[in-house]
């Protein structure tokens, strides 16, 4: 990227190297810039990264490992020869300033003010991890040789105690020694996966295109297959024993039974009109005599001599009368022969062309 950017950089007419050194020493600025403003007094502003989460003393409001701040640095004193910074940052939250130093003797950092750290140490010994060995012990150790003969005896005793764990993980790890036979295994294992899933793939492709759905299908367990071994979804009587109860059913009716038709039906009105003649006729000949059905009719005036034989039909409603003779005339004067009606009524036993004094 260097290549693409202007390396040409301009000076000045009065510009004189043995005089400024640089452009920088020409405009009397430093080369850091704002950053350097107060180098004066021994402070230089740099980015600082947040080392671990702590809890701000201002705000009381969180702050998380690795938030960046300009923080002002600035060297406060010495660890042996190391030296020992100071960090003065503003929270971003408010208006509470927070100041941390190094610790070179804990590599950490410690917070002098401003916040408190968020406990989340742990103690390296009841860890199991390795111990840092302190300066004191390391030259106690160059210098005692009884000291170092002694703590080589307590390692010794820690080997010991050690060994059993580390031959178990060296075994553990000597069965991931051959690559190939490794490798063969799990490809193996995949290639069996793969044919699995296709075929349980295509089983559930089979299943969706016959129910018509469009959904993905879960596993099959064997409570589902219990519950669903319980379900039936067919009817509960057979065909074969529909057909038996229908035949049954058949033979039981009776022979002489007429059926009924549709009420607004043609069919339906002519068998009416044939259970209707049916009935009168029964009427009929309850009602008649067994010698002859004719009814003569004695008129109640004197003059009159005309006599009407007639047949008597008998219907559910009324009674009609319908005339043998041709005595049409004389019919308009009749009174209608009703059920109740007070008209005498005088069985003729002779033939209807005899005389009427007789």
């Amino acid at each position: 990227m260097g290549e693409r950017k202007g390396t040409n950089k301009y000076y000045p007419p009065d510009f004189d190297p043995a005089k400024h050194g640089s452009l920088n020493g020409y405009h009397k600025t430093h080369a850091l810039r704002e950053r350097a403003r107060k180098l004066s007094q021994g402070i230089l502003i740099i980015r600082f990264e947040m080392p671990y989460n702590i809890w701000c003393d201002g705000c009381k409001n969180h702050i998380g490992m690795g938030v960046r701040y300009n923080a002002e640095k600035k060297k406060v004193g010495n660890y042996y020869t190391t030296p020992i910074y100071r960090f003065r940052m503003k929270c971003h939250l408010c208006v509470n300033y927070i100041e941390m130093q190094t610790d070179p003797a804990t590599c950490d950092y410690v917070i002098v003010s401003g916040a408190r750290r968020k406990e989340e140490r742990w103690d390296m010994a009841d860890n199991e991890q390795i111990l840092t060995t302190e300066r004191a012990e390391k030259e106690k150790l160059e210098t005692d040789a009884m000291f170092k003969l002694d703590h080589g005896g307590k390692d010794k005793e820690k080997l010991r105690k050690a060994l059993p764990s580390l031959l178990e993980i060296q075994d553990h790890q000597s069965g991931w020694k051959d690559d190939f036979q490794l490798n063969s295994a799990l490809r193996r294992k995949f290639r069996m996966e793969k044919k699995v899933l296709a075929e349980q793939e295509e089983k559930d492709n089979a299943v969706r295109m016959r129910t018509n759905l469009s959904i993905p299908l879960l596993p099959e367990k064997e409570d589902d297959k219990k519950l669903a071994a319980l379900l039936t979804y067919q009817a509960p009587d057979s065909y074969e024993d529909k057909q038996h109860s229908k035949r049954k059913e058949i033979s039981s009716r009776s022979w002489f039974k007429s059926p009924v038709g549709t009420p607004g039906g043609a069919a339906g009105s002519l068998l009416h009109k044939l259970r209707l003649q049916g009935k009168e006729t029964v009427a009929a000949k309850a009602l008649g005599s067994s010698h002859s059905p004719l009814i003569r009719r004695r008129s109640g005036e004197p003059g009159n001599k005309t006599e009407a034989s007639a047949t008597v039909t008998c219907r559910q409603s009324d009674a009609e009368v319908v005339t043998r003779e041709g005595q049409s005339s004389n019919m308009s004067h009749t009174p209608d022969i009703s059920r109740g009606a007070g008209v005498s009524l005088v069985a003729d036993y002779s033939d209807s062309d005899s005389d009427a004094g007789q």
